[in-house]
């Protein structure tokens, strides 16, 4: 079973259309020169230019297409009245149901994240490289690991590549790249 959960490069910023960085491209390279030897047939990606671009240096490499899945955006915090946006995001990895005005929960974004991870999971043996963002990622990591929360999401770097496995019934996450 090959599955991969990755983190977008380095970008030069959070909005939607927000290219990688000098610095991010480079590490799309050598990130594409890292999972080629993994084996990869597909290849998803968050529909977020920095997780495309992230994930073209592979694409164009191992010669396959990205499908794009709408459901590996990143998640929408929404709007937070004090301007405090890492307590609300604390907040909102210890309790799941929180939803500020305008995003969404915990849970909503972990539903969606999680339905393509078991998508590409029923798949196998088909080797998958999921392309997506810090704050779904931790989620989906969260899933895997309950562990695994808001301290795991200020652990990881841009980029960060975890790999899945399943050992009989469970899974596991173990990083591969930092």
């Amino acid at each position: 079973m090959k599955l991969f959960l990755i983190r977008h490069c380095s970008a030069l910023g959070q909005e939607p259309e927000a290219p990688l960085s000098s610095e991010g491209e480079q590490q799309a390279q050598e990130l594409a020169r890292f999972l080629a030897e993994y084996g990869i047939t597909r290849i998803v990606s968050s529909p977020l230019r920095r997780a495309v671009e992230s994930a073209q240096p592979l694409a164009d490499l191992i010669q396959l297409p990205i499908s794009i899945d709408e459901r590996l955006a990143e998640r929408r915090l929404g709007r937070v009245e004090d301007g405090d946006w890492l307590s609300a995001l604390r907040r909102s990895f210890g309790d799941h149901s929180v939803c500020l005005e305008g995003g969404e929960s915990s849970r909503d974004a972990l539903q969606r994240g999680r339905m393509v991870v078991d998508e590409a999971l029923a798949a196998l043996p088909e080797g998958t490289a999921i392309f997506s963002h810090g704050n779904l990622l931790s989620l989906i990591a969260h899933s895997i690991d309950p562990a695994l929360g808001y301290d795991f999401w200020v652990s990881l770097s841009n980029p960060d590549v975890f790999e899945v496995a399943r050992a009989e019934r469970e899974l596991t996450l173990r990083r591969m790249w930092r």
